[in-house]
This record gives C-alpha cells, structure tokens and sequence, in this order.
C-alpha cells in the first residue's frame, strides 16, 4: 500500500482496496456455485459412485448366494428316498441286533443245559424222554426218598404216560413213585399237587391190605402192564427220582 501525505488521498486509497476486496470475494463464491473449483465437489462424487459399486456388488454377491444354496432340480426327492434308506437300514440293524440277542440267550441256555447233561449223566441219572431219572441203590421210606430227591433238585417220579410207565417196568425193582393220598383217603394226588388223572392200579389196588393204611404207591408186578400198588409208606423201598430237562 503507498502512503500519500495527503489525508484525502488516503481515504480515496483505502476505498479502492475495499471495492477490490470486495470484488474478489464475490468472484469466489461464484466460482463455488459453478463448482469448477471446489475440491470437496469431488471428494462427494467419489464416495456417491463407490457407494453404488458397493451396492452393485451386494446385489451380485446376493443372487451368486442364491444361486448356490438353491438345491438343484429334483434333490428333494433324491434327499427323501435317501432318508427312507438310511430309515430302513437302522430297522434292519435293529432287527438283526434282537436276532443276534436271541441266539445269544439260546446258545447260552443250550450250553447251560448241555453242562446239567454232563453232570447228571456222569452222576449216574438216565435221560428219558425230556427228564432225568435217578434210581437209588438203597432203600428208605416214602417221605426219606422223596426228601432224598428234593435234595437231588429233583423229585418222586411222575406217570403220566404209557410209555414212562414202561420205562420204570425195566428195572424190575420196587420203588416208590410220587403218588400219595396222605392228605385225604382216596384222593390221589402227585407230588407236584395235580390230582392222580392216568392210572396203572395192579388188579385189586389200590385195596390198604388187610386194613393197613396204605397211602404211598410203588411199582410192583413187573410182569404186568399195570404195575402199581399201594404200601405203608413206612415200609424201606428203592425210589425213583425225576428231573425235567428238555433240549
């Protein structure tokens, strides 16, 4: 700025300088409205076009997502038939799991019972028609023979067929059977309490000989099909004991 000595001139001066400011700040803030040269114009337009790229790329990165997790044609119906498979194989395993369980329990009950064969076998009982019979060598009364047995796990045999009462005819000994009528006089009961339905009386017997009281049974008369007779049950007797042991 020049300094003038007189004072009116630098008034003038000092005018001017204000109508030049004054001019160059309008200038400016025209240039701003035209925005050619506003450096944060630029700055906006920047982040307005990366905003819309990112947008872009959202919806691409949406339909590609889509794309991938949709099944393709037909995989519901592939997936059911493949569930109903492995359904059906879990039954199958769970039905030879119960089968394998069931041998399992029959071979042991086969091994059990092939051991209690070996054992009374080597005991000297006989097998007979799904029972073991143990025929003494000594004699008692009815009630030490039949305690005899009971020890033996066992019991005084029971008839119930033809063919077991053929059986005790081979040995062609008398011996008691598990016949009795203690409890009531002339109701015949078995040991195991059924009453007495299949009978093989020796003709005149059962008969309490010459008023004796006769309330335990022995087969007899070997020779004879019907063998059996009534005896005191203190009289000294072999006897027979029966097991039942099936296969």
């Amino acid at each position: 700025m020049a300094v003038y000595e007189n004072a009116s001139e630098i008034t003038v001066e000092m005018m001017n300088l204000s109508d030049a400011s004054a001019r160059t700040a309008a200038s400016k803030s025209h240039s701003d409205e035209d925005g050619t040269t506003v450096p944060g114009g630029k700055l906006l337009r920047c982040v307005a076009v990366s905003f819309c790229l990112l947008c872009v790329l959202q919806v691409a990165l949406n339909i590609s997502l889509r794309l991938a997790l949709s099944p393709p044609p037909g995989i519901d119906a592939s997936f059911k038939n493949l569930t109903e498979e492995r359904d059906e194989f879990r039954s199958i395993n769970l039905r030879i799991e119960e089968s394998y369980k069931t041998l399992t329990e029959e071979r042991d009950e086969l091994k059990r019972k092939l051991s209690n064969f070996a054992l009374y076998s080597n005991q000297g009982w006989v097998y007979f028609s799904g029972s073991f019979y143990y025929i003494s060598s000594i004699n008692k009364t009815w009630q030490d023979s039949r305690d005899d047995c009971v020890r033996r796990g066992a019991d005084l045999m029971i008839i119930n067929s033809k063919e077991e009462q053929e059986f005790t005819r081979k040995y062609r000994q008398i011996m008691w059977i598990g016949l009795t009528d203690r409890e009531t006089e002339g109701v015949w009961k078995w040991v195991d309490g059924t009453l007495l339905t299949t009978s093989f009386w020796h003709s005149g017997e059962p008969n309490n000989y010459e008023g004796t009281n006769e309330d335990c049974v022995a087969v007899n008369y070997h020779d004879y099909k019907n063998s059996w007779n009534d005896l005191e049950c203190v009289i000294k007797n072999f006897w027979i004991c029966e097991k039942k042991m099936t296969l």
